[in-house]
């Protein structure tokens, strides 16, 4: 028999060809996990028409028609949102030298001369000072471009939901069917409540930013809002772009209150109130919920971060809970005791 040190060797090695081979067919994996993970989000509305006695047609049709309505406005908001850096930018460009004129000089009264001072700045370009939020928003409106592959599986997971949901509860054995069924009630609460405060942080943000007179605080709420679906650094990424707006249109004094409102609404709503609600749901450890999001960043791109908590639940449902075997790695992987499932 092989020692445990050689079985988690081999594991790994297995691990990091099955990634290589997931990133080599992103353009399929990312869209396929995302139709299924909104085909668990609108679970409960179908189980709902279930109880409610609705034909089968309507199981199927208006929990679909909710994520592509929903999908559709998303998608438009990205499109405008992405049209609508494209023109700010360069309008910024004069001020941005203008700053860097200053900066230089307050540089120059303490000992770093115009040469060392414009070698440090040299890569700086008023083009890149949004660069993060262009970014994901230019990544996710690639998601958009599978448009037609994301419905036609959104279709056919929906026509599948209600005889897989029975299926599961049939599978043997049992550990399979807890596991797998645990994995989908705890996406979908993560999703619920990460989306209902997403839409606090979002809409709290945007009315900032527009009391503050920073440009385009409905984009700037549009990225809070999708960035809180990133754990742990979503919020800087968030926050960095309407922070360097703001400098750029009204000054260091703007740019210090956008800091300290975004920090005090993300701190007090995404720090103290989210967890009370999402508390340990997804059954990831704080280490974990980091290098699951290194790691599908790296796998699928922007899509994979805003991803990473799903995908990493659907691993450990399929390798630690699913198999008694490997059950005792469950405390390791949540990062506290966990009750077995009936």
């Amino acid at each position: 028999m092989m020692s445990r040190g050689l079985r988690v060797l081999i594991g790994t090695a297995a691990a990091v060809v099955a990634l290589a081979g997931i990133r080599e067919v992103s353009e399929i994996a990312g869209p396929a996990f995302l139709a299924l993970t909104l085909t668990i989000a609108v679970s409960p509305l179908r189980s709902w028409l279930v109880r409610r006695g609705a034909p089968g047609w309507v199981t199927v049709f208006v929990p679909l028609a909710t994520v592509v309505v929903v999908l559709g406005a998303l998608a438009l908001a990205l499109v405008v949102a992405v049209a609508q850096l494209a023109e700010l930018v360069p309008a910024y460009a004069g001020r941005f030298q203008e700053l860097l004129a200053s900066v230089t000089a307050a540089l120059e009264r303490i000992g770093i001369t115009a040469g060392q001072a414009k070698q440090i700045f040299s890569t700086l370009d008023p083009g890149k000072l949004v660069k993060a939020a262009g970014d994901i928003l230019s990544s996710l409106l690639g998601v958009v471009s599978a448009a037609v592959l994301i419905v036609l599986l959104l279709f056919g997971m929906s026509l599948d939901a209600g005889f897989l949901q029975e299926a599961i509860r049939r599978l043997t054995p049992a550990p399979v069917a807890s596991a797998l069924a645990g994995f989908a009630k705890d996406t979908c609460n993560y999703l619920v409540v990460s989306t209902v405060f997403g839409l606090i942080v979002a809409v709290l943000d945007a009315a900032a930013l527009a009391i503050l007179g920073v440009p385009l605080p409905l984009l700037w709420g549009l990225l809070a809002f999708i960035t809180n679906y990133i754990p742990n650094v979503g919020f800087v990424i968030g926050l960095v772009p309407p922070a360097l707006l703001a400098l750029l249109a009204s000054g260091p004094a703007t740019m210090v209150w956008v800091v300290v409102v975004y920090c005090v609404l993300n701190f007090v709503i995404q720090s103290v109130i989210q967890p009370k609600y999402t508390g340990a749901s997804a059954g990831l450890s704080t280490t974990l919920t980091m290098l699951s999001l290194l790691v599908w960043a790296y796998v699928l791109g922007a899509l994979g971060a805003i991803l990473a908590v799903p995908l990493s639940a659907f691993v450990r449902a399929v390798l630690v809970d699913a198999d008694p075997a490997t059950r005792w790695a469950s405390p390791l992987v949540a990062g506290r005791e966990v009750t077995p499932r009936p």
